[in-house]
């Protein structure tokens, strides 16, 4: 018998992306720095979490993943939006903009 606060919860996922929000949060993405960098240690449980509160807390964010090949970095974009139900935005080199809105629309800023 398994207690339901066992088992966890699936992260929530962002809405489909249309090509007009896409572009909209493309220009609001451009002046923004990475808040997350993804070292060599790859995609860590740590990485995950601090990406999810930085959403949480800005909704739109770039992330860095600094190390690895191309597949490796691919990889690694593939990961974070997997674990963190974000949307990829966008992805120039090493740079991801990701974009998760908030549960609570009161929070919107």
């Amino acid at each position: 018998m398994s207690d339901a606060a066992d088992t966890p919860t699936p992260p929530r996922r962002a809405p489909a992306l249309t090509a007009r929000t896409r572009a909209a949060l493309k220009a609001q993405a451009h002046a923004l720095e990475p808040v997350v960098r993804v070292g060599h240690a790859g995609v860590t449980d740590g990485v995950v979490a601090d990406i999810a509160r930085a959403l949480e807390a800005h909704e739109l964010i770039k992330v860095k993943v600094g190390e690895g090949e191309r597949d490796d970095r691919e990889a690694a974009a593939t990961g974070i939006v997997h674990r963190t139900g974000a949307a990829l935005v966008q992805k120039v080199g090493r740079v991801l903009v990701l974009w998760l809105p908030r549960e609570d629309p009161a929070l919107r800023a």
